[in-house]
């Protein structure tokens, strides 16, 4: 029995046993409800007697005879008997009975209204014990009527902490199996069976004869799908259509959308799925029918087919639900299941706007075209290189292998090989002259003159694109303020070249054996990077990225040094290996969290400037080579000889070659010819490494990044973008309401991206429409890009129109209620007239 039960009787007993007169009361406990309580009870003024039903007499002479002062409570755990077996009658004559029934008790202590004692006498069992009653007293109900008893017995059986049905049906259906569910079970124990199927039915419009937890679920379901998709079921999924589909819509959301009950979501949607078919209704439907349905997984599937056929057919005007096929990827990869099918967005997305690269036309001069490729043009390697990041996430893309022939032909002939043989042409015509910041000139115009200590990060292959991507991360942290502008590196462009082109220098040079000199000096290691540094810079350094491995490290190896160069390794290590050459666009992703995640460690070591940059690009393409890609006939004596160059004494004479002396490129008088690929051919040389290639002159392997980093250590105060309603509304007319809303600012470093959950709740806090979430992750500058508009489908139920009603914004991740409108609930028809279907 609870701890207020007992009080309640012991206060009770004491206020008896109070005045100079001796009182004996009887207590006839019919069900011995408290033969466990009773030698518990706290009475001062009194003793307690058990009396057994074989001795009567001997209580007779106890209570007359022997103890003829003390005051006493007589405990049966029996009922009192008939008049002729009871033996103290005549005493009970000159003293008082006691009643107290546990169903009496528990409405005083709580507060329930006396017409709900019937109720609670039909299931005393359920209070017969203490850690169960002691549960349901815990839960502290405010209004009781007889669903709100039922209902608290139930959450008590199955170890919910709140009173909500729909909290208990949620639990229900996602623990264990739907047949033989254990959770039944324990209502069936405590005759809550039939209360649990009626509030079912008030609660969501669930009726059946012989009702189930599956019948049940698959109404949740279908009612949801029938709601969403605004078509004409089979008659065989109307049976399972509710009229409460508002009701049904809210439930099934916050189910979804519960980091605890997601997993059980998922398991009942695939259950509904394969059991009343939903697969043959979608197939008869139109894709654009059900472009936003999103509680069955296999939806996905059928948009994502329907995308990869427009996209074949380089349809790219193509629309569902009037959203373009961008915001269609963008759309789906915000509900439920876009982590699942995450990577088929992005593979579809990008290779949209790789198919828009076929009407590709590049500029006509090359400084045009390298402006145009750093604002803009660059964007198209992008795209390929995170079509294929995600296109080899997934293991079987079979479905993809007609689009991924068509964006591998529009990216190699209709993008990258009319880009480099333009650039190329006019880079030949020019002498190499661009307009660009050369990479030999990078420690004069860079390191040289800076104050502070500054970090030069060199990444092997970070080409300009993946240099963007790198600048983007860094911006999005706040602690970091960061520029980016380009650079053009030696040619041919490969490492030791551009390594050395780098380092502080007077005289740049190749020997008569093509190995690179500065300043008269070999430096093809680390080691002998530093002496040339510290010839410049004595008070300098160089050291392996991936010797920086803990801030204590970075620490020691910064402090007293003015310029410390960091070399890394993770583009172009992949990329050279024929093994892991179609992992260099990994690679790519890799190196930006790598770099990104090195600098806040330097930072973390007292360093607050640094310079990011490449020794060269690279070109990539998936496809292998056919042997027309190939220019051979290479006769070269005395000849440096690459993939994508050729630096010997005399011209490579073959069709689409591109010349540059090498004086041009070192601005001193070196006769001999750098010969290159004017496409993005190869030379035919021995040697495995086909995809993966660099040495030309094209702007993907000769535009490198210069990324200028000022970070602070410090914190910089952020916050979370806002929503807004665009119009104020003051009144809900109808069961289905759409708002429009707007993300108050931009995402930038300082606005920081954020999670919504959006729904109408009553003056009670109870939840009244679905939940909308809302990703707050635009970063369009123009406010009218970021409108965006919810649909809210609410409760079938009467509404007071003199209560409160609230729309409210929830920040989930920063635990914030940011909007609390009051509306009107104005609904006419709450019940559609059974219609809702």
């Amino acid at each position: 029995m609870a701890e207020l039960n007992l009080k309640q009787i012991t206060d009770k007993l004491n206020a008896e046993f109070v005045g100079e007169t001796r009182k004996l009361i009887f207590w006839y406990d019919a069900n011995a409800e408290f033969v466990d309580d009773i030698d518990t009870l706290e009475l001062p003024n009194a003793k307690v007697f058990h009396l057994e039903k074989d001795n009567q007499f001997y209580t007779k002479y106890f209570l007359e005879r022997v103890d003829t002062q003390t005051n006493y409570l007589i405990y049966a755990p029996f009922p009192k008997p008939a008049l002729c077996d009871n033996h103290l009658a005549d005493t009970t004559r000159y003293s008082k009975e006691f009643f107290a029934d546990r169903a009496s008790l528990i409405s005083i202590d709580l507060g329930i209204d006396e017409k709900y004692k019937p109720v609670l006498q039909h299931y005393i069992s359920f209070f017969g014990e203490k850690v169960r009653t002691q549960r349901f007293y815990n839960l502290e109900i405010e209004n009781w009527n007889e669903n709100v008893i039922e209902v608290a017995m139930m959450s008590v059986l199955c170890r919910i902490k709140v009173v909500s049905f729909e909290e208990l049906v949620r639990t229900i259906i996602t623990n264990g199996e739907l047949e033989n569910n254990k959770y039944l079970e324990f209502l069936g124990n405590y005759d809550l069976i039939i209360p649990f199927w009626r509030i079912c039915e008030e609660t969501f419009g669930y009726t059946d004869v012989q009702p189930t937890l599956s019948k049940f679920v698959y109404t949740l379901f279908v009612t949801y799908f029938a709601k969403v998709i605004h078509r004409e079921l089979p008659q065989s999924l109307k049976n399972y259509c509710s009229y409460k589909s508002g009701n049904i819509i809210a439930f099934v959301d916050s189910m979804m959308n519960s980091v605890i009950f997601r997993d059980g979501f998922d398991k009942l949607s695939e259950l509904t799925y394969n059991t009343v078919n939903i697969e043959s209704v979608l197939k008869s439907f139109e894709v654009s029918s059900f472009a936003e349905l999103e509680i069955f997984r296999k939806t996905d599937i059928f948009i994502i087919k329907w995308l990869i056929a427009r996209l074949e057919n380089e349809d790219t005007d193509a629309k569902l639900s009037g959203l373009s096929i961008p915001e269609i990827c963008r759309m789906r990869r915000k509900l439920h299941y876009g982590n699942l099918y995450f990577s088929h967005y992005y593979i579809i997305e990008n290779a949209y706007y790789l198919i828009m690269a076929a009407h590709f036309e590049p500029e006509k001069t090359v400084q045009n075209m390298w402006e145009r490729y750093v604002s803009t043009d660059y964007v198209f390697d992008q795209r390929y290189r995170y079509f294929y990041y995600h296109y080899d996430k997934i293991t079987n893309n079979a479905m993809y292998d007609n689009l991924r022939e068509l964006v591998e032909n529009i990216y190699t002939n209709e993008y990258l090989n009319p880009l480099s043989v333009a650039w190329n042409n006019e880079f030949v015509e020019c002498k190499g002259e661009t307009g660009l910041t050369k990479q030999q000139d990078f420690y004069n115009k860079y390191v040289k003159n800076v104050k502070e200590r500054i970090i030069v990060i060199i990444s092997d292959a970070l080409r300009f694109e993946v240099g963007q991507t790198l600048m983007k991360r860094l911006t999005e942290d706040e602690k970091c303020t960061a520029t980016i502008a380009p650079m053009q590196s030696v040619l041919p462009s490969y490492t030791r070249f551009g390594m050395s082109a780098l380092l502080p220098h007077k005289e740049l040079a190749m020997g008569e054996d093509f190995r690179v000199l500065v300043d008269g000096k070999l430096c093809d290691d680390i080691k002998s990077r530093e002496q040339i540094l510290q010839s410049y810079s004595p008070r300098s350094k160089t050291i392996r990225f991936d010797d920086i491995n803990t801030t204590i490290i970075a620490k020691e190896v910064t402090t007293g040094q003015d310029v410390v160069y960091v070399y890394h390794d993770q583009i172009d290590a992949r990329g050279d290996d024929l093994k892991t050459e179609n992992e260099v666009f990994n690679a790519c992703e890799e190196a930006v969290e790598e770099i990104h995640t090195m600098i806040k460690r330097l930072t973390s070591a007292s360093n607050t400037h640094f310079i990011i940059t490449a020794d060269h690009g690279f070109i990539y393409k998936r496809d292998k080579l056919s042997e027309s890609d190939k220019i051979s006939g290479l006769s070269q004596q005395n000849a440096l000889v690459g993939r994508r160059y050729v630096v010997s004494e005399q011209v490579v004479h073959a069709d689409g070659i591109g010349t540059v002396t090498l004086g041009n490129v070192l601005k001193n008088q070196d006769t001999r010819i750098v010969s290159f690929p004017i496409g993005s051919d190869i030379f035919k040389v021995p040697g495995g490494g086909l995809n993966f290639v660099h040495g030309g002159a094209s702007l993907q392997e000769i535009l490198i990044p210069v990324i200028d980093v000022r970070t602070n250590k410090y914190h910089t105060e952020t916050k979370a973008v806002s929503i807004s309603l665009v119009s104020l509304v003051h009144k809900i007319t109808n069961l289905t309401t759409n708002l429009d809303f707007i993300q108050s600012d931009a995402v930038t470093d300082v606005n920081k991206e954020t999670v919504y959950k959006v729904f109408f709740i009553s003056d009670e806090n109870e939840k009244i429409s679905n939940d909308n979430i809302y990703v707050a992750d635009k970063k369009d500058t123009d406010a009218s890009k970021r409108i965006f508009r919810l649909r809210f489908n609410f409760k079938n139920k009467q509404y007071d129109k003199n209560r409160k009603y609230y729309l409210v914004a929830y920040d989930e991740k920063n635990a914030l209620e940011v909007i609390r409108h009051e509306v009107q609930m104005d609904l006419a028809f709450v019940d559609d007239f059974g219609f809702n279907i």
